[in-house]
């Protein structure tokens, strides 16, 4: 299949199914291993985030301790004026605060600096990222994406990536900086008072264990606010899609009593969960007060023991709160690491799927393609185990019109992925101008042949634009001739703004016959030797289904096509017709010979006479 006509059903998508929030990865260590390789390639980068990271840290820090030396001479001087020994000193506090000013710039110089470099590490990882996604996505075999949603698969490109971006943007340097503030302040707060900090550091067990009880309460609530959200979505998005059917059938109480269901769990859940998670900051709060008091106490009696300064009893109170945050940031950090692990497994889960690898050294070109196709003892079935198609042979000359029949699920699509090498067959052979398909390079094996399908695909653009895709070095007056010979020039020509009109996303502001039409001019346009039409009239009416019959009457004249369809009446003048039934082809003959031996074929021919009679 030509990738200039790919006509793919634009089926609405359902909810993403990608990383949920608090999915954990299967494999963090490895999945973190493999993310630090890929990250390797900005080490120059990361180096000097860490390096400006643990500067800011270490310039924030330096600020509480200048800042005591403001405050110790303060409470001198006011001393020295009440005992007449002295004043205050505003020079000397002047020159103590400008340090401190300059301190806190070239924080938040150093701050802004490895925040602007990480964001473009992230942000360069991501587009590597997507960038290898989209090119291993054309790798791929058909069968994974036949056997994935849209969704899941859009969900890597954009959730999963974007959830990896910013939770490594902000894990590391939150990693980096609360681990320098942690041990800077530790070691300031040591050189203040070792009593002090042995206070501090008794209150925090406490504030630990509160919060991990507190958790251990709210996770269980979370993980079922989480899936039940899922659910409500689910509802939401399926009774709306399918909102005409329930109203038919009158099923909107059962809809509603079900919604209602679903959503009284989910409310029971969330505000239980946002509840307990809503009591850490006041617990932490009460905690930190406990130990505001403690050290508070504590600095007034070493201080008036002259142990300490008053100062000291500021600067100590500021790195008390400066250390409890960092360790409620490190939890956070616990947490993004795990959701960027998440991320990166499910990225790297897709980019180590299996590939649709060519391996023929010399392939055959595909310059000159007459069209001639040949079935030689074909054998396939989907598993190993279970063969669907038993040694099928037949040849088709270039031009000829094959027709394959059968009831729903019978095995006519099969045919075309096995002749486009979507798979491979188990035994036997297809070959075209007498090369195996094998032996062509897969790509320009599929630009040689053009499709139409039942499910019409067209983007977001202008009509002359979507019939271009099919060309895209195409003139405009080619693209016009390839709408007139597909019977689409006339409708075009009414539409406001003719071949310049824009058609939305979905493509529904055309009618279902006239963007079968313009897909039919698009194959025109492509002028593949090989054509595959797959029921392209089935979803028309009759007088609709005779303009398209006529366009592809044209588009069919001098290619050999495979036709795929329901209504046998459009294939009687077929050269040939394959009938096929439970993955087997059970009969082969021009119409006349298939009636004549009285068979399926005669019996699905006549069948449709019935019920049009009945």
């Amino acid at each position: 299949m030509s990738k200039k006509d790919n006509n793919t059903s634009s089926r609405p998508m359902g909810p993403r199914h990608g990383m949920v929030p608090g999915e954990k990865a299967k494999d963090f260590k490895g999945t973190i291993v493999k993310l630090l390789k890929y990250m390797s390639s900005y080490k120059v980068g990361i180096v000097f985030v860490l390096i400006f990271a643990i500067g800011s840290t270490a310039f924030n820090i330096a600020g509480p301790k200048v800042l005591s030396k403001a405050i110790t001479e303060i409470f001198n001087g006011l001393v020295g004026k009440i005992s007449g020994s002295g004043g205050i000193d505003f020079t000397k506090i002047g020159q103590i605060l400008l340090i401190m000013l300059g301190l806190y710039l070239i924080s938040s110089l150093f701050s802004f600096i490895q925040g602007w470099i990480m964001t473009g590490i992230s942000q360069k990882l991501c587009f590597r990222f997507r960038k290898e996604i989209s090119e291993k996505i054309n790798r791929m075999p058909m069968k994974y994406f036949e056997s994935k949603t849209v969704g899941e698969v859009l969900s890597r490109i954009t959730n999963d990536v974007d959830t990896l971006g910013m939770s490594l943007n902000q894990s590391v340097t939150q990693l980096i900086t609360s681990v320098t503030m942690i041990i800077g302040v530790l070691i300031m707060m040591l050189s203040i008072s070792p009593l002090m900090t042995l206070i501090a550091l008794v209150i925090l067990p406490i504030s630990v264990l509160l919060i991990a009880v507190v958790v251990k309460m709210s996770q269980k609530y979370f993980i079922t606010q989480q899936k039940y959200l899922g659910k409500v979505n689910g509802q939401v998005e399926e009774v709306f899609s399918g909102h005409n059917i329930v109203k038919a059938f009158n099923r909107e109480e059962a809809a509603i009593e079900e919604f209602d269901q679903t959503n009284d769990v989910l409310f029971q859940s969330a505000w239980k969960s946002q509840f307990l998670s809503g009591m850490m900051q006041p617990i932490m709060m009460f905690v930190g007060n406990l130990g505001y008091v403690a050290v508070a106490v504590s600095g007034s009696i070493l201080a008036v023991k002259r142990v300490i300064e008053v100062g000291d009893i500021q600067a100590f109170i500021q790195y008390v709160r400066n250390f409890t945050q960092p360790i409620s940031q490190l939890a956070q950090v616990s947490n993004m690491l795990q959701s960027t692990a998440a991320a990166s497994e499910r990225v790297f889960e897709f980019l180590n799927e299996e590939e649709e690898i060519d391996n023929v050294e010399n392939p055959v070109s595909v310059q000159n393609i007459q069209g001639k196709v040949s079935f030689e003892h074909v054998h396939f079935g989907y598993n190993p185990d279970k063969i669907i198609i038993n040694d099928f042979s037949c040849e088709v000359e270039p031009g000829q019109t094959v027709a394959i029949v059968g009831p729903t699920g019978a095995g006519k699509t099969t045919m075309v992925k096995l002749l486009m090498r979507f798979y491979d067959v188990s035994g036997g052979s297809i070959k075209v101008d007498g090369h195996d398909i094998r032996d062509f390079n897969r790509s320009e094996l599929r630009e040689s042949f053009g499709m139409v399908l039942q499910d019409t695909w067209l983007f977001k653009g202008t009509i002359m634009e979507n019939i271009r895709y099919g060309r895209l070095d195409a003139t405009d007056e080619e693209v016009i001739a390839a709408a007139k010979a597909a019977h689409a020039h006339h409708f075009i020509q009414t539409l406001p703004g003719g071949y310049q009109m824009e058609l939305n996303e979905e493509a529904d502001n055309v009618s279902q016959g006239q963007k079968q039409l313009l897909t039919i001019a698009r194959a025109i346009l492509a002028d593949n030797k090989i054509l595959i039409l797959d029921e392209a009239t089935s979803s028309v009416d009759t007088r609709t289904e005779a303009r398209i019959q006529k366009a592809m009457n044209n588009l069919m004249r001098g290619r050999t096509s495979f036709v795929i369809a329901h209504r046998l009446s459009t294939i009687k003048d077929a050269d040939l017709i394959l009938v096929m039934k439970d993955g087997d082809i059970i009969e082969q003959g021009s119409h006349e010979e298939l009636l004549a031996k009285n068979g399926f074929y005669a019996e699905l021919y006549n069948s449709q006479f019935e019920e049009a009679i009945a």
